[in-house]
């Protein structure tokens, strides 16, 4: 793969022999973030799970104490009473049936989260094979499927992220922005290290964390030391 000059000199600062403490991999992290936009500090997880099989899936949700940097855009679907409380609690888009054409047949996306009643979960999974793809389908492990909408908008509004296992059993989550400080980012690192920690099944055996790496969206990855984190 042809890389930039920019993303060869940069990763010149990074030992890839070398598996880095937290402290360190932030600051590395922050200084290979040469993009001309605020690169998003990502961190992938590589786990030692078989999400083949059910009882080793790993799916939930954090609050991040100093959020993504992101502005989030957030579609609700719910009906009455719980649908004014949608909109006062920060909700860009709330309705009912009549969304479904336009997702299905216009192809309306702009949004970013999907939550949902669980009394529209019927409406909602007619919507299965466009939002499904896009990791956009409300899930009640997530807290994306509940009577609570207001505590779901104004989460997700807050930070919260939701993390998953992909098809090769990795977990990619956004921690922060290039310009947020070092302590912001190793804020949000831990908390998010400790919702995956405790979210180890219970049926895995050997090694859990394989390995742990942040990097921003243009640059190269640092490798940290997973070991504190078994």
């Amino acid at each position: 793969m042809n890389r930039g000059k920019k993303y060869v000199e940069a990763a010149k600062a990074v030992d890839r022999t070398n598996l880095y403490d937290t402290d360190e991999a932030i600051a590395l992290a922050k200084k290979v973030a040469v993009a001309k936009f605020d690169e998003t500090i990502e961190v992938h997880i590589r786990t030692g799970c078989d999400g083949r099989h059910a009882d080793q899936q790993i799916r939930g949700a954090v609050v991040l104490p100093h959020g993504t940097g992101k502005t989030v855009r957030v579609l609700v679907f719910a009906k009455n009473a719980k649908a004014d409380e949608a909109k006062a609690a920060g909700a860009e888009f709330v309705g009912a049936e009549e969304l479904i054409p336009k997702i299905q047949n216009e192809g309306w996306l702009d949004f970013d989260v999907v939550v949902a009643t669980p009394d529209m979960m019927g409406v909602v999974g007619r919507l299965g094979r466009v939002l499904g793809p896009k990791g956009l389908m409300p899930n009640p492990k997530a807290g994306t499927v509940t009577m609570d909408v207001t505590k779901a908008v104004q989460d997700i509004k807050a930070g919260k992220i939701e993390y998953r296992l992909d098809k090769t059993n990795i977990i990619h989550v956004p921690i922060g922005k290039a310009s947020f400080t070092e302590e912001q980012l190793r804020d949000n690192f831990q908390t998010l290290m400790n919702a995956i920690v405790k979210a180890r099944p219970a049926t895995l055996k050997g090694q859990y964390l394989k390995s742990v790496t942040i990097a921003p969206t243009m640059g190269p990855g640092v490798k940290l030391n997973t070991a504190k984190f078994a």
